[in-house]
Protein backbone atom coordinates (compact mmCIF):
# COMPACT_ATOMS: atom_id res chain seq x y z
CA UNK A 1 0.00 0.00 0.00
CA UNK A 2 1.32 3.51 -0.99
CA UNK A 3 1.58 6.31 1.38
CA UNK A 4 0.35 9.59 0.41
CA UNK A 5 2.76 12.46 1.82
CA UNK A 6 1.29 15.58 2.13
CA UNK A 7 2.63 19.18 3.20
CA UNK A 8 1.32 19.29 6.48
CA UNK A 9 3.50 21.15 9.20
CA UNK A 10 5.00 18.70 11.65
CA UNK A 11 3.89 20.46 14.72
CA UNK A 12 0.47 21.74 13.56
CA UNK A 13 -0.53 24.73 15.90
CA UNK A 14 -4.38 25.86 16.42
CA UNK A 15 -5.18 29.24 14.84
CA UNK A 16 -8.13 31.14 14.56
CA UNK A 17 -11.20 29.67 12.99
CA UNK A 18 -10.83 31.28 9.21
CA UNK A 19 -14.39 33.03 9.23
CA UNK A 20 -17.52 31.45 6.30
CA UNK A 21 -17.47 34.92 4.36
CA UNK A 22 -15.04 36.13 2.15
CA UNK A 23 -13.29 38.58 4.32
CA UNK A 24 -12.12 38.74 7.88
CA UNK A 25 -11.65 42.00 9.31
CA UNK A 26 -11.79 43.49 6.40
CA UNK A 27 -9.10 41.65 4.84
CA UNK A 28 -8.34 41.01 1.31
CA UNK A 29 -9.12 36.77 1.06
CA UNK A 30 -6.79 36.05 -1.31
CA UNK A 31 -3.97 37.22 1.62
CA UNK A 32 -6.02 35.54 4.30
CA UNK A 33 -4.34 32.17 4.35
CA UNK A 34 -0.78 32.98 3.73
CA UNK A 35 -0.83 35.13 6.89
CA UNK A 36 -2.92 32.71 8.93
CA UNK A 37 0.87 30.45 7.57
CA UNK A 38 2.54 32.60 8.66
CA UNK A 39 0.75 33.43 11.66
CA UNK A 40 1.37 29.97 13.24
CA UNK A 41 4.97 29.51 12.27
CA UNK A 42 5.45 32.56 15.17
CA UNK A 43 3.12 30.88 17.51
CA UNK A 44 5.32 27.82 16.35
CA UNK A 45 8.80 29.78 17.17
CA UNK A 46 7.17 31.28 20.24
CA UNK A 47 6.20 28.50 21.91
CA UNK A 48 9.58 26.25 21.19
CA UNK A 49 11.45 29.01 23.15
CA UNK A 50 8.87 28.76 25.89
CA UNK A 51 9.58 25.12 26.44
CA UNK A 52 13.63 25.34 26.04
CA UNK A 53 14.47 28.46 27.03
CA UNK A 54 13.99 29.16 31.19
CA UNK A 55 13.48 32.75 31.04
CA UNK A 56 12.16 35.01 28.25
CA UNK A 57 11.16 38.57 27.59
CA UNK A 58 9.52 40.14 24.86
CA UNK A 59 11.19 43.35 23.58
CA UNK A 60 8.44 45.78 22.80
CA UNK A 61 8.84 49.30 21.50
CA UNK A 62 5.23 50.15 20.75
CA UNK A 63 5.68 50.07 17.15
CA UNK A 64 4.10 48.23 14.17
CA UNK A 65 6.48 45.21 14.53
CA UNK A 66 6.38 44.76 18.19
CA UNK A 67 2.49 45.36 18.34
CA UNK A 68 2.00 42.31 16.04
CA UNK A 69 4.64 39.99 18.01
CA UNK A 70 3.00 40.82 21.36
CA UNK A 71 -0.76 39.79 19.35
CA UNK A 72 1.26 36.39 18.27
CA UNK A 73 2.38 36.22 21.99
CA UNK A 74 -0.66 36.16 23.40
CA UNK A 75 -2.66 33.98 21.04
CA UNK A 76 0.05 31.04 21.37
CA UNK A 77 -0.42 30.99 25.03
CA UNK A 78 -4.56 31.46 25.87
CA UNK A 79 -6.56 31.36 27.25
CA UNK A 80 -3.83 31.67 29.56
CA UNK A 81 -2.34 35.26 30.19
CA UNK A 82 1.54 35.62 28.88
CA UNK A 83 3.88 33.54 30.71
CA UNK A 84 6.78 36.15 30.52
CA UNK A 85 6.98 39.72 30.76
CA UNK A 86 7.59 42.36 27.86
CA UNK A 87 10.90 45.14 27.97
CA UNK A 88 10.61 48.72 26.93
CA UNK A 89 14.46 50.08 26.21
CA UNK A 90 13.66 53.72 26.83
CA UNK A 91 15.95 56.40 25.57
CA UNK A 92 13.88 59.32 26.95
CA UNK A 93 13.58 60.63 22.65
CA UNK A 94 10.35 59.24 22.46
CA UNK A 95 7.17 59.93 20.25
CA UNK A 96 4.57 60.86 22.78
CA UNK A 97 1.59 58.81 21.08
CA UNK A 98 3.78 55.47 21.19
CA UNK A 99 4.75 55.79 25.41
CA UNK A 100 0.67 56.73 25.79
CA UNK A 101 0.11 54.05 23.75
CA UNK A 102 2.33 51.58 25.45
CA UNK A 103 0.74 52.35 28.69
CA UNK A 104 -3.08 51.57 27.54
CA UNK A 105 -1.46 48.55 25.54
CA UNK A 106 -0.13 46.14 28.97
CA UNK A 107 -3.04 47.74 31.46
CA UNK A 108 -5.62 45.62 32.97
CA UNK A 109 -8.60 44.95 30.47
CA UNK A 110 -11.68 42.36 31.05
CA UNK A 111 -9.85 39.48 29.43
CA UNK A 112 -6.58 40.28 31.09
CA UNK A 113 -7.36 41.50 34.34
CA UNK A 114 -3.54 41.62 35.77
CA UNK A 115 -2.71 42.94 32.46
CA UNK A 116 1.00 42.32 31.07
CA UNK A 117 3.92 42.82 33.40
CA UNK A 118 6.02 45.79 31.64
CA UNK A 119 9.79 46.56 32.38
CA UNK A 120 11.09 49.76 31.43
CA UNK A 121 15.05 50.04 31.29
CA UNK A 122 15.81 53.73 31.28
CA UNK A 123 18.35 55.76 29.36
CA UNK A 124 17.95 58.48 30.76
CA UNK A 125 17.56 56.61 34.18
CA UNK A 126 21.31 55.29 33.52
CA UNK A 127 22.83 58.77 32.62
CA UNK A 128 21.65 60.37 35.74
CA UNK A 129 23.33 57.21 37.82
CA UNK A 130 26.73 57.54 35.51
CA UNK A 131 26.37 54.22 34.30
CA UNK A 132 26.70 55.51 30.80
CA UNK A 133 27.76 59.30 29.43
CA UNK A 134 25.70 60.92 27.29
CA UNK A 135 25.89 60.61 23.11
CA UNK A 136 28.25 63.30 22.16
CA UNK A 137 26.58 62.73 18.59
CA UNK A 138 25.23 66.55 17.31
CA UNK A 139 21.61 64.85 16.22
CA UNK A 140 21.29 63.79 19.97
CA UNK A 141 20.49 60.88 19.35
CA UNK A 142 20.34 57.89 22.21
CA UNK A 143 20.46 55.52 19.63
CA UNK A 144 23.54 53.80 20.24
CA UNK A 145 22.71 54.28 24.30
CA UNK A 146 20.47 51.58 24.23
CA UNK A 147 22.85 48.67 23.95
CA UNK A 148 24.43 48.83 27.06
CA UNK A 149 21.16 49.68 28.89
CA UNK A 150 19.75 46.66 26.88
CA UNK A 151 22.55 44.30 27.97
CA UNK A 152 21.83 45.36 31.48
CA UNK A 153 18.64 44.85 31.69
CA UNK A 154 18.48 41.58 29.97
CA UNK A 155 21.72 40.58 32.56
CA UNK A 156 19.35 42.17 35.77
CA UNK A 157 16.51 40.20 34.66
CA UNK A 158 18.24 36.90 33.84
CA UNK A 159 16.81 36.58 30.52
CA UNK A 160 18.36 34.04 28.91
CA UNK A 161 15.96 34.00 25.32
CA UNK A 162 14.51 38.03 24.07
CA UNK A 163 12.00 37.81 21.38
CA UNK A 164 12.56 40.94 18.82
CA UNK A 165 10.35 41.99 15.91
CA UNK A 166 12.71 42.11 13.58
CA UNK A 167 12.10 41.18 9.62
CA UNK A 168 15.00 39.95 7.25
CA UNK A 169 13.55 41.81 4.71
CA UNK A 170 14.51 45.74 7.19
CA UNK A 171 18.31 45.58 6.18
CA UNK A 172 20.95 42.99 4.50
CA UNK A 173 22.11 42.45 8.37
CA UNK A 174 19.26 40.89 9.46
CA UNK A 175 19.22 39.20 6.76
CA UNK A 176 22.51 37.40 7.79
CA UNK A 177 20.53 35.92 11.43
CA UNK A 178 18.94 33.06 11.91
CA UNK A 179 15.13 32.72 13.44
CA UNK A 180 17.91 31.55 17.13
CA UNK A 181 20.15 34.25 16.76
CA UNK A 182 22.76 33.16 19.61
CA UNK A 183 24.82 35.97 21.52
CA UNK A 184 28.30 35.14 23.69
CA UNK A 185 28.53 36.10 27.78
CA UNK A 186 29.04 39.64 26.37
CA UNK A 187 25.64 39.74 24.27
CA UNK A 188 27.48 39.80 21.41
CA UNK A 189 26.55 38.58 17.74
CA UNK A 190 28.89 36.90 15.37
CA UNK A 191 27.89 36.81 11.64
CA UNK A 192 29.95 33.48 11.41
CA UNK A 193 29.14 31.80 14.47
CA UNK A 194 25.56 30.96 13.75
CA UNK A 195 23.23 27.47 13.58
CA UNK A 196 21.46 25.80 11.19
CA UNK A 197 18.13 25.48 11.30
CA UNK A 198 17.13 22.71 8.59
CA UNK A 199 13.09 21.81 8.28
CA UNK A 200 12.43 24.96 10.84
CA UNK A 201 14.38 22.74 13.72
CA UNK A 202 15.51 24.82 16.51
CA UNK A 203 18.24 24.15 18.89
CA UNK A 204 17.98 26.48 22.43
CA UNK A 205 21.07 24.72 23.94
CA UNK A 206 23.22 27.19 25.23
CA UNK A 207 26.05 27.53 27.62
CA UNK A 208 26.19 29.56 30.89
CA UNK A 209 26.05 33.20 30.11
CA UNK A 210 25.30 32.70 27.04
CA UNK A 211 21.54 34.03 25.42
CA UNK A 212 19.41 34.17 22.45
CA UNK A 213 17.52 36.68 20.35
CA UNK A 214 14.55 35.03 18.63
CA UNK A 215 13.00 36.51 15.67
CA UNK A 216 9.51 34.93 14.92
CA UNK A 217 8.93 37.37 12.15
CA UNK A 218 11.59 36.84 10.39
CA UNK A 219 9.81 35.54 7.04
CA UNK A 220 7.05 38.30 7.05
CA UNK A 221 7.39 41.31 4.79
CA UNK A 222 6.29 45.21 6.16
CA UNK A 223 3.22 44.59 3.89
CA UNK A 224 2.45 41.08 5.52
CA UNK A 225 2.51 43.21 8.55
CA UNK A 226 0.42 45.70 7.56
CA UNK A 227 -1.86 43.28 6.38
CA UNK A 228 -2.07 41.15 9.38
CA UNK A 229 -2.88 44.40 11.54
CA UNK A 230 -5.86 45.00 9.22
CA UNK A 231 -7.03 41.40 9.52
CA UNK A 232 -6.95 41.41 13.39
CA UNK A 233 -7.98 45.08 13.50
CA UNK A 234 -4.81 46.18 16.16
CA UNK A 235 -4.64 49.41 16.92
CA UNK A 236 -1.59 51.46 16.18
CA UNK A 237 -0.05 54.68 17.33
CA UNK A 238 -1.35 57.54 15.53
CA UNK A 239 1.84 58.70 14.27
CA UNK A 240 1.87 55.88 11.78
CA UNK A 241 -1.36 57.44 10.09
CA UNK A 242 -1.06 60.67 7.81
CA UNK A 243 -2.23 64.07 9.14
CA UNK A 244 -0.34 67.60 9.20
CA UNK A 245 2.28 67.96 11.37
CA UNK A 246 5.42 70.19 11.98
CA UNK A 247 8.54 68.82 10.13
CA UNK A 248 12.20 70.35 9.09
CA UNK A 249 14.65 68.51 6.79
CA UNK A 250 18.02 67.15 7.97
CA UNK A 251 20.07 65.62 5.33
CA UNK A 252 17.17 64.51 3.22
CA UNK A 253 14.78 63.47 6.59
CA UNK A 254 12.00 65.06 7.17
CA UNK A 255 12.38 65.20 11.43
CA UNK A 256 9.51 66.11 13.84
CA UNK A 257 10.13 69.40 15.74
CA UNK A 258 10.29 68.90 19.16
CA UNK A 259 12.34 69.77 22.40
CA UNK A 260 14.74 67.29 21.26
CA UNK A 261 15.03 67.90 17.48
CA UNK A 262 15.35 71.62 16.53
CA UNK A 263 16.06 73.01 13.00
CA UNK A 264 18.88 75.56 12.95
CA UNK A 265 16.07 78.24 12.15
CA UNK A 266 12.74 78.79 12.70
CA UNK A 267 12.24 79.47 9.07
CA UNK A 268 12.96 75.86 8.03
CA UNK A 269 10.16 74.51 10.00
CA UNK A 270 7.19 73.27 7.45
CA UNK A 271 3.58 71.85 7.91
CA UNK A 272 3.31 69.07 5.98
CA UNK A 273 0.82 65.70 5.59
CA UNK A 274 3.25 62.91 6.96
CA UNK A 275 3.07 60.00 8.59
CA UNK A 276 5.65 57.41 10.15
CA UNK A 277 6.96 53.82 8.73
CA UNK A 278 8.49 53.08 11.98
CA UNK A 279 9.12 54.31 15.08
CA UNK A 280 12.29 54.97 17.61
CA UNK A 281 14.38 57.73 18.81
CA UNK A 282 12.14 60.69 17.26
CA UNK A 283 16.21 62.79 16.85
CA UNK A 284 17.10 60.23 14.04
CA UNK A 285 13.52 58.67 12.74
CA UNK A 286 11.65 60.45 9.91
CA UNK A 287 8.46 60.77 8.57
CA UNK A 288 7.48 60.31 4.80
CA UNK A 289 5.12 62.35 2.71
CA UNK A 290 1.52 60.62 2.15
CA UNK A 291 -1.68 61.14 3.07
CA UNK A 292 -2.66 57.55 4.16
CA UNK A 293 -4.88 58.13 6.98
CA UNK A 294 -6.38 54.66 6.88
CA UNK A 295 -5.13 51.04 6.93
CA UNK A 296 -6.61 50.35 3.38
CA UNK A 297 -4.43 53.72 1.96
CA UNK A 298 -1.41 52.77 4.07
CA UNK A 299 -1.37 48.97 2.49
CA UNK A 300 -1.76 50.72 -1.04
CA UNK A 301 0.98 52.87 -0.31
CA UNK A 302 3.04 50.50 1.28
CA UNK A 303 2.22 47.72 -1.58
CA UNK A 304 4.12 50.13 -4.65
CA UNK A 305 6.84 51.07 -2.07
CA UNK A 306 10.74 50.29 -3.80
CA UNK A 307 12.52 51.37 -0.88
CA UNK A 308 12.44 49.68 2.93
CA UNK A 309 11.20 51.61 5.97
CA UNK A 310 14.87 51.53 7.28
CA UNK A 311 16.18 52.54 4.54
CA UNK A 312 13.91 55.76 3.64
CA UNK A 313 13.45 56.95 7.36
CA UNK A 314 16.22 56.22 9.60
CA UNK A 315 19.13 58.48 9.76
CA UNK A 316 21.40 56.07 12.18
CA UNK A 317 21.41 53.28 9.05
CA UNK A 318 22.79 55.95 6.97
CA UNK A 319 26.36 56.37 8.57
CA UNK A 320 27.80 53.29 6.65
CA UNK A 321 26.29 50.65 4.74
CA UNK A 322 27.48 48.39 8.05
CA UNK A 323 25.93 50.45 10.59
CA UNK A 324 23.34 48.19 11.04
CA UNK A 325 25.56 45.26 11.49
CA UNK A 326 28.35 46.82 13.65
CA UNK A 327 25.48 47.58 16.11
CA UNK A 328 24.28 43.93 16.27
CA UNK A 329 27.75 42.76 16.76
CA UNK A 330 27.87 45.15 19.86
CA UNK A 331 25.34 43.52 21.22
CA UNK A 332 22.11 45.91 19.89
CA UNK A 333 19.16 43.57 19.38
Amino acid sequence: MTTELTDTPADPITTPDLPDTDTEAGADVDHVAALRVLEAESVHIIREVAAELERPVLLFSGGKDSIVLLRLAEKAFRPNPLPFPILHVDTGHNFDEVIEFRDRRVAPTADNPAGIKLIVASVPDAIAAGRIAESADPSGSRNRLQTPVLLDALEAGGFDAAFGGARRDEDRARAKERVFSFRDEFGQWDPRAQRPEPWSLYNGRIRRGESVRVFPLSNWTELDIWRYIELEDLELPSIYFAAQREVFDRDGILLAVSEFSQPDSPSEVSTEWVRYRTVGDLTITGAVRSQAASLDEIIAEISVATVSERGETRADDRTSSAAMEDRKREGYF
